[in-house]
């Protein structure tokens, strides 16, 4: 008797479980006034920053926690929408309005996205896969290709970030 082993998709949880689990994890960042919330990526593994958008339609404000990993000066994340369809809106906002600001453990910076393209995304994918070996099955799911977005330092941030008193 043949017995054929077929690696098996790796599994999600119910699309409802991760909005709540992020909606859990913005507000006890609220709750606690950042103090928790937030952590520097580790060897193998993602961090967890604040993305404050201008939203596209709007103009307004928008944050959002999102996982990320440093690549040298830079900060890398995926547009991945819990891995769902369509693209998260702090993607679009950010292909409208490039500059935003991110709160990290040791403080705010102003930065410029940009998606990665050609080399530069091979490279920053590859990093990805190193932190989660499931990520090309993840990204298989989705019937477009997950944007890999380079947060880079503003050449501008030594101005006062917008909305601080200075």
């Amino acid at each position: 008797m043949s017995v054929e082993h077929r690696p098996r998709a790796p599994r999600l949880p119910p699309r409802w479980f991760i909005r709540l689990a992020w909606s859990v994890h913005r507000g006890l960042y609220r709750i606690f006034r950042g103090r928790i919330g937030l952590w520097r990526p580790r060897t193998n593994g993602w961090g967890a920053l604040r993305l404050t958008t201008t939203g596209r339609h709007t103009g307004r404000q928008r944050s959002v926690i999102i996982g990320y990993f440093e690549d040298g000066p830079n900060l890398v994340s995926l547009a991945m929408n819990g891995w769902g369809e369509g693209e998260p809106a702090w993607w679009l906002n950010l292909q409208t309005h490039p500059d935003a600001t991110v709160d990290l453990v040791d403080g705010r910076r102003l930065v410029r996205a940009h998606a990665a393209t050609g080399d530069e995304r091979l490279r920053l994918w590859a990093r990805w896969r190193e932190i989660d070996t499931n990520l090309d099955a993840f990204a298989a799911r989705r019937t477009s290709e997950t944007a890999v977005v380079v947060l880079e330092p503003r050449p501008d941030a030594t101005d006062p970030v917008p909305g601080e008193c200075t």
